[in-house]
């Protein structure tokens, strides 16, 4: 079983799933920790996120078992990620780890940008995450005040927009649902009612 979840920045998709994970005994993975672990090591060696030889050195060099998710989550190395995802050799370097990981029994949901057009284009189930870029500005905002970190809102909510355009718009794999996905729209809902929605759906397409 190969679970594809998409959808822009703090849709609800991480969330999403780790639950759908749980739910049907599966391994997860976050695609956005693997491209903000390259951005992160670029800012760390103080080069610049769109030189591409030392962004496909770092995405070759990268391994996943010693991410620092609380050090990654962080503002910034997310919209850095949005750059360093742009360049077509960090993505072709990323490519084959990600579509091994999901290969490997018993299946895995991933979630990203891209899983469902791009890493994963026979997945089992496929859906595609939305939600306001207000009520995402302000679950992103929460998420940070919660970990100690700044959080303002409106400057938030301006680099949401801001990453949403340049992530619709880029030339190789842009944020588009894939044509036999499902829209699941998360602005009105708490995430017990979403993980039921998912859950629904993804049965819904396992039995097609």
């Amino acid at each position: 079983m190969i679970i594809a979840i998409d959808g822009p920045a703090a849709s609800g998709k991480g969330t999403l799933g780790k639950r759908l994970a749980a739910h049907f005994g599966v391994r997860h993975l976050d695609t956005g920790l693997i491209y903000r672990a390259v951005a992160k090591a670029l800012l760390d060696s103080g080069q610049a996120l769109d030189d591409r030889d030392a962004a496909v050195a770092a995405a070759r060099a990268l391994d996943p078992e010693r991410f620092d998710e609380q050090a990654l989550k962080g503002h910034a190395i997310g919209d850095a990620a949005s750059i360093v995802s742009a360049i077509p050799e960090v993505r072709a370097a990323l490519l084959a780890f990600q579509r091994d990981f999901a290969a490997r029994s018993p299946g895995a949901v991933l979630d990203g940008r891209d899983i469902g057009t791009v890493i994963c284009p026979d997945a089992d189930a496929k859906i595609f995450v939305i939600a306001a870029p207000e009520e995402r500005a302000r679950r992103r905002a929460l998420e940070l005040a919660a970990s100690g970190q700044s959080a303002d809102e409106a400057a938030i909510l301006a680099d949401i927009l801001k990453r949403d355009e340049r992530d619709r718009s880029r030339a190789v794999a842009p944020l588009v649902p894939a044509p036999d996905s499902v829209v699941l729209d998360t602005t009105h809902l708490d995430v017990a009612q979403a993980v039921a929605a998912a859950i629904a759906l993804v049965e819904q397409q396992m039995r097609r």
